[in-house]
C-alpha cells in the first residue's frame, strides 16, 4: 500500500511522530545590537592622548589624562545607553530609562574635548569649537535616550504598570543568571541558559500583549524563576570549583523541566487568548444578524 511521504525535513509528519515544534534557531527572539561597534570605537579613539600625555608639560599631561578619563568614562556610559535602549526597543511594555545615559554621554564627549583642546595661552575659542562638535556628532551618532514610557498609556495604564514591574524584576533575575554562569566558564552552559532566558521572554512578550494574563503568569515570573536565578548561583560556584558532571547534568534537567513548564503556561495564555478572540467574534456577529447584516460564514480552523 502507497505511503504519505514524511519525515523530518517534509512540512507533514509521519503517522505517530507526533506535532513536536521543530528546534529553535540559536538566535530566535534575539534582536541585533544596534551602533555597538560604533559605541566600542568610542574606546579606542581616546588612547591617541596616551603619547601626548607624556610628551607635555606637567598641566598638560594632567589636562591630557583628564580629558582621556572623561572620553572613556563618555564611551561607558554610551555603551550603556545603547543596551538600555534595545532593551526598551525589545519590550512592547517598558518604562523609560532612569538614567539618561547617552545623553551624559554627549555631555562628557563635548567636555573630554574642551580638555583635550586646552593648550597653554590657546585661549578657549578652540577648545568651545570642539566641545560643540563633539556634543552635535554623538548626538548625530548615537541619538538621545527614549523619554518616555512604552505600552502603558490608556484606560488599563495601572494593569501594564504591574506588568512593567513585575517583567522589569524578572529581567534582573536573568541577568543575575548570566552573570553567574558566566562564572562558570563553559560556553556550553551559557548558550543552554540562554535558550531557556529566550523561552521565558517569550511568556514576556505574552504577558505583554494580554496584561490580564499576568495573574496566571505571576507564580512563573516571581517563584520559579527567582528559584532558577538561586539554582543558577549556587552551581555556578559549585561546578567553578569542582566541575562536578553530576551536578551539571542535575542543571541541565532543572533547565529542561523549567523549560517545558514555561512553554506550556505560554501556549496556554496563547489558547485563553484565542478563546477571547473567538467569543468576541460571536458576540460580534450576534449584534450584526440582530441588526440584519448579513455576516459571512465563519471559516473553519484547519487544525479542528
Amino acid at each position: 500500500m502507497a505511503q504519505r511521504f514524511g519525515g523530518k525535513y517534509s512540512p507533514d509528519p509521519r503517522p505517530g511522530e507526533g506535532t513536536a515544534l521543530p528546534p529553535r534557531h540559536p538566535f530566535h527572539g534575539q534582536r541585533a545590537a544596534r551602533a555597538r561597534g560604533r559605541a566600542n570605537l568610542m574606546f579606542v579613539a581616546p588612547l591617541a592622548l596616551v603619547p601626548r600625555a607624556f610628551l607635555s608639560d606637567p598641566t598638560g599631561m594632567a589636562l591630557t589624562l583628564m580629558a582621556l578619563g572623561v572620553l572613556l568614562l563618555a564611551a561607558w556610559l554610551t555603551r550603556e545607553g545603547l543596551k538600555a535602549e534595545d532593551a526598551w526597543a525589545a519590550r512592547k511594555v517598558a518604562r523609560r530609562p532612569a538614567i539618561p545615559r547617552k545623553m551624559f554621554g554627549s555631555a562628557l564627549t563635548g567636555a573630554g574635548l574642551f580638555l583635550a583642546g586646552m593648550a597653554p595661552g590657546a585661549g578657549f575659542l578652540a577648545p568651545a569649537i570642539f566641545a560643540v562638535l563633539g556634543v552635535v556628532l554623538h548626538s548625530a551618532a548615537f541619538g538621545v535616550d527614549p523619554m518616555r514610557d512604552k505600552g502603558i498609556e490608556g484606560a488599563d495604564s495601572l494593569q501594564r504598570e504591574r506588568v512593567a514591574r513585575v517583567i522589569d524584576e524578572a529581567e534582573k533575575h536573568l541577568r543575575t543568571m548570566s552573570d553567574a554562569i558566566a562564572r562558570a566558564g563553559d560556553r556550553r552552559l551559557e548558550a543552554r541558559v540562554e535558550r531557556f532566558q529566550g523561552t521565558v521572554r517569550e511568556m514576556f512578550r505574552t504577558v505583554e500583549n494580554d496584561p490580564r494574563d499576568l495573574t496566571a503568569a505571576r507564580r512563573y515570573l516571581v517563584v520559579y524563576l527567582l528559584g532558577a536565578r538561586d539554582a543558577t548561583v549556587k552551581f555556578s560556584e559549585l561546578y567553578a570549583r569542582t566541575r562536578d558532571a553530576g551536578a551539571r547534568a542535575d542543571y541541565e534537567a532543572l533547565l529542561s523541566d523549567l523549560e517545558e513548564n514555561f512553554t506550556a503556561r505560554t501556549r496556554t495564555l496563547l489558547l485563553d487568548d484565542r478563546a477571547d478572540l473567538d467569543i468576541e467574534i460571536e458576540v460580534l456577529r450576534d449584534r450584526l444578524q440582530r441588526e440584519g447584516v448579513r455576516a459571512a460564514p465563519a471559516t473553519p480552523n484547519s487544525g479542528d
